[in-house]
């Protein structure tokens, strides 16, 4: 037993790490390509990570990496893509400053009122395409692009200057929201600046994902209709309900994911609002392979190389270009799916030679056990 959990540790491990070397080897060789240091790109971001002020941003920004790619997680889990985390997550936010703006209650009531709001907005959202996969069998990919579409037009629309759109400068906003919105973040100086206070809610949805999956039996149906939706039937699961409620939930985690920001800087939804969110979710989730530990350092991967990497325009006496870290998370996404598959073939053959050995050691035995019968 012991032996097979250091395997199973191994080949949980080997996948992220493959594909991160992977991507740096790649990243290196088009640096060397366009005539430039290998290596001067990393040490000069590795040195942006000692500052305070840039450890704050990357714990902001990876708070709501890290909430984005649970909720693609939890589709995950249950054989589901949910790509339209990206959709939701700005429907709720955009939904979540209106009411903001125009609700004014305790901070008590304030901050729990808006938080159900955002999950209420993503996990409609989101539900959409699980209504239309449970009863007319559309794909959740085909619905979830389509539904990010809409969710930009909606945006547009509701944000206009007739709706609830609030003019300000060149920029189109949704008004201040009441100050008993606010979610107090942690003052870390006037030089360094402010942890959201709401990253602690990305600490507690990541203990409640692992203790619903692993815990539960809801968690169990989840995984078992994940891997085969006949046999969950088989043993009383509803599959298509499982489905229906899997896309409610990892819709509802996409919802809050814009709140760490909203609620603890911006307390405006306007056109400056970051996009994006749940396409680098999904990298997220497969760099961490849907596990909470392994989300929240893929979360700190992503959001250090996203903070760090500006410095790269200001390098002397050669400066780089900071897209080189989006190549390097592009590259991370490709070098994820082909090592994985590598790994995870690796692992059936192990699989089939150490059953392969047991079958022919317990056929010797039962050989031998006939001769001394004999």
């Amino acid at each position: 037993m012991k032996k097979f959990d250091k395997e199973r540790v191994l080949l949980a491990v080997a996948g992220p790490v493959i594909a991160l070397v992977s991507a740096i080897l790649l990243t290196s060789v088009v640096l060397i390509a366009s005539g430039k240091s290998p290596f001067e790109p990393y040490r000069l971001m590795i040195e942006q990570a000692a500052y305070s002020d840039v450890q704050v941003l990357i714990l902001n920004q990876a708070s709501m990496y890290y909430l984005a790619a649970l909720a693609v997680a939890i589709g995950f889990r249950m054989n589901l893509f949910n790509i339209g985390v990206d959709g939701q997550y700005r429907l709720a936010a955009m939904m979540t400053a209106v009411v903001g703006a125009h609700l004014a209650l305790p901070s008590f009531l304030q901050i729990p009122v808006l938080m159900l709001v955002a999950m209420f907005t993503g996990a409609f959202w989101s539900g959409i395409a699980g209504l239309l996969k449970t009863t007319r069998g559309v794909s959740e990919v085909v619905a979830t692009i389509m539904l990010n579409a809409i969710a930009t037009s909606v945006i547009g629309y509701l944000t206009l200057s007739n709706m609830w759109g609030v003019q300000v400068g060149n920029n189109m906003t949704t008004g201040i929201m009441k100050k008993s919105g606010w979610f107090p973040g942690i003052n870390m100086g006037s030089d360094v600046g402010e942890i959201y206070g709401l990253v602690f809610l990305a600490v507690i949805a990541g203990v409640l994902y692992w203790l619903v999956l692993n815990r539960t039996r809801f968690g169990f149906d989840l995984r078992a209709t994940g891997a085969s939706e006949t046999a969950a039937a088989a043993s009383g699961v509803d599959a298509k309900r499982m489905v229906l409620t899997a896309m409610l939930i990892s819709g509802a985690v996409a919802g809050l994911s814009g709140l760490p920001l909203l609620l603890g800087d911006a307390h405006t939804y306007s056109l400056s609002f970051p996009t994006g969110l749940g396409f680098t979710g999904i990298t997220i989730a497969l760099l961490g392979r849907n596990n909470p530990a392994g989300i929240a350092v893929a979360a700190l991967l992503i959001a250090f190389l996203d903070k760090a990497s500006p410095a790269l325009d200001y390098a002397t006496p050669v400066a780089y270009e900071k897209e080189i870290a989006t190549i390097m998370q592009g590259l991370i996404v490709f070098a994820v799916v082909i090592s994985y598959e590598a790994v995870r073939q690796w692992g059936l053959r192990r699989q089939q030679k150490r059953v392969g050995a047991e079958l022919a050691a317990q056929a010797l035995n039962n050989s031998h056990k006939k001769e001394v019968a004999a």
